[in-house]
């Protein structure tokens, strides 16, 4: 009887051997791309739901799969588009460029991080920050935020928003430049820029010393700390607060604190050109000059023993800390202040974001010293 080197199908070349490695380039190869967006973030994909302009293939998919439920009688498989903010994002994560062509997309990239749309490449301290995207470039220039040059990458497709954003740059005198989208992405890091950068100078911030001397002599002195807010969005929102409501300035720590990038200047609305921002090296220390100048320092606790309505001090100088948006003040902040003020709330809701609260306690100031 035949073996099995006789019978049909049998392997007549050798198998295959162990298949060899990269040698770890493919894992260094991803280093500095950040993590893979989820599909509601990725502009090319039929589940994206993100704020930025909804491009053509990506609308084609999505009309492709709601025909193609309605005909199997189940929900579509498709994102909402304008429900997600990605303008704002925090960090740089990966995005895939969509292919050239793909009717509306942004053209096809290479090489270097690639992220969403309206988010910045991080620049070097004090060196002038470079925001990129065209919704967060219009929104920037009609918040008048300061700008010095305005970017714009050769053969990008003209809309309404470039149109926008080149006028009012042409009407507030800042250059504009145009380069090549190889310069452009040479100078954002590889951030997807959507052809447009706006270039905003490095904030000047006041000293702490004069701050402080002009709050005490003004006629009803208020200032406002913040205690590791770390969202520019919250430090602009404080700032339009402080101003609407009388304040004289606003305080910071140097670091592990968010600091006037131009999504500060932009959520402020134009506030921060006339609200004086102040850095310092240590914020209990500052609180303890405050004091010294005869300020009573208030922070906002959700577990403060003075409810803000019955505020008596505010009639007087008052600084109001604002602690961060997930621990609150921190605990030697909190040691140092005078009072710790919580705001009446609902029992369904446990807190205020730092911004809200801020502009809360500010307006209740305002109202009691109009009263008394």
């Amino acid at each position: 009887m035949a073996g099995n080197s006789q019978r049909r199908g049998r392997r007549v070349t050798p198998k295959k051997g162990a298949s060899a490695g990269s040698g770890g380039k493919n894992r260094a190869g991803l280093a500095g791309k950040g993590r893979t967006l989820p599909a509601d973030e990725r502009p090319w994909h039929k589940a994206y739901s993100g704020t930025e302009k909804l491009p053509q293939r990506t609308a084609w998919k999505q009309e492709k799969e709601r025909r193609a439920a309605s005909e199997e009688g189940r929900a579509p498989k498709i994102g909402v588009p304008g429900t997600k903010d990605t303008t704002w994002g925090r960090g740089t994560q990966g995005v895939k460029p969509t292919k050239r062509g793909g009717g509306g997309g942004q053209p096809a990239r290479r090489g270097g991080p690639k992220v969403a749309p309206g988010r910045k490449s991080v620049p070097a301290k004090g060196a002038p920050e470079l925001l990129v995207g065209r919704n967060p470039v219009v929104e920037a220039l009609r918040a008048q935020v300061p700008a010095t040059a305005l970017y714009i990458a050769l053969g990008i497709e003209i809309d309404d928003r470039v149109n926008e954003l080149v006028r009012t740059a042409a009407d507030r005198g800042i250059p504009i430049l145009e380069v090549s989208r190889a310069e452009l992405d040479r100078m954002t890091g590889g951030v997807l820029h959507q052809g447009v950068g706006l270039q905003v100078p490095p904030y000047s911030y006041e000293p702490f010393e004069d701050l402080l001397v002009a709050s005490a002599e003004a006629v009803a002195p208020l200032m406002v700390a913040l205690d590791g807010v770390t969202d520019p969005r919250n430090l602009g929102a404080v700032i339009r607060s402080a101003a609407a409501f009388g304040a004289q300035g606003v305080f910071l720590p140097e670091r592990r604190a968010a600091s006037m990038t131009a999504t500060a200047w932009r959520t402020s609305a134009g506030a921060a050109a006339r609200m004086p921002v102040s850095q310092v090296t240590n914020l209990t220390r500052a609180i303890k000059a405050c004091q010294r100048a005869g300020f009573v320092v208030i922070g906002l606790d959700a577990d403060g023993e003075t409810d803000v309505y019955n505020l008596e001090a505010a009639v007087g100088p008052v600084v109001v800390v604002v602690g961060s948006e997930g621990r609150g003040l921190s605990r030697l902040v909190g040691e140092t202040c005078d009072l710790r003020v919580s705001i009446p709330m609902a029992s369904t809701v446990e807190s205020l974001n730092a911004s809200v609260a801020a502009a809360v306690t500010l307006a209740e100031i305002t109202r009691r010293r109009a009263a008394g």
